[in-house]
């Protein structure tokens, strides 16, 4: 099953310096019905203003990822990382048994745009951690790269948790294919462009992530069109053909 969540039903706030859109319930947005899915948590598309930000504020017991789409953002925290995270970069904090931390635009003109993604972790009660490395663009072209994954799984950043974030970028006409095991489930975020998902079976040689490109992509009567955005839930089946409509970056969150 693939269950649309389409952006214009996003929860939204507009405080002048920041422009939210909230996929799942935040803050003063709660909608029930999208408290969250599996251990995914949050994924708040923000739009920060010159020389704004979010001030010193704690977090515990939950892993807490940053992906700058545009712009720069600069981080500090109490465990004493200083930085600034730039479009190709991700960034993991562990908030574990409890951080305090700041994120502010340095610019004096330019927005900036990121995604905030909460996952909670399998552990409560962890010691805080960080983590900021650099996802080159070319890796993820055509191909699902792994960029957040639990210890040993060779991601770019490693979370407290059995979930793996992939991320792609696709031409229009190319697709990407990712197989599912009988137990477990998927969200799809589309960070811009537009998307054809489909369900089919993969292919018997795929692991998550390892698939080739193709310029062919196949159709399935129940597939779904998703836009810049929009999010899709996807329980019980074991494979997805995600094919690009037109050029695109899409997020996939392989979930236990």
């Amino acid at each position: 099953m693939i269950v649309k969540r389409p952006s214009h039903e996003r929860g939204h706030a507009d405080h002048g310096w920041l422009d939210t859109y909230h996929t799942f319930s935040f803050a003063g947005y709660h909608d029930p019905a999208h408290m969250g899915f599996r251990a995914l948590r949050v994924i708040n598309e923000d739009w920060v203003a010159p020389g704004r930000g979010f001030g010193a504020h704690p977090h515990r017991d939950m892993e807490i990822i940053t992906y700058v789409l545009e712009g720069a953002l600069e981080h500090k925290d109490s465990m004493g990382n200083h930085g600034v995270i730039r479009p190709g970069e991700v960034q993991r904090m562990s908030a574990g048994t409890g951080v305090v931390h700041s994120e502010f635009n340095p610019s004096p003109t330019e927005r900036v745009h990121l995604l905030q993604i909460w996952i909670e972790p399998d552990t409560r009660g962890l010691s805080p951690g960080y983590e900021q490395r650099t996802v080159v663009p070319e890796d993820k072209r055509g191909r699902l790269l792994l960029v957040a994954g639990p210890p040993g799984a060779e991601g770019v950043v490693t979370i407290h948790q059995d979930a793996r974030l992939y991320a792609t970028l696709l031409e229009r006409g190319e697709q990407v294919k990712h197989p599912l095991a009988a137990d477990r489930h998927a969200w799809l975020h589309v960070v811009s462009g537009a998307v054809d998902v489909d369900r089919v079976p993969p292919h018997p040689a795929l692991s998550p992530g390892r698939g080739e490109g193709s310029r062919e992509p196949e159709r399935a009567s129940n597939g779904v069109r998703l836009e810049a955005g929009d999010g899709a839930a996807v329980s019980g089946e074991s494979g997805l053909a995600i094919a690009a409509t037109r050029p695109s970056e899409v997020l996939v969150f392989d979930l236990a």
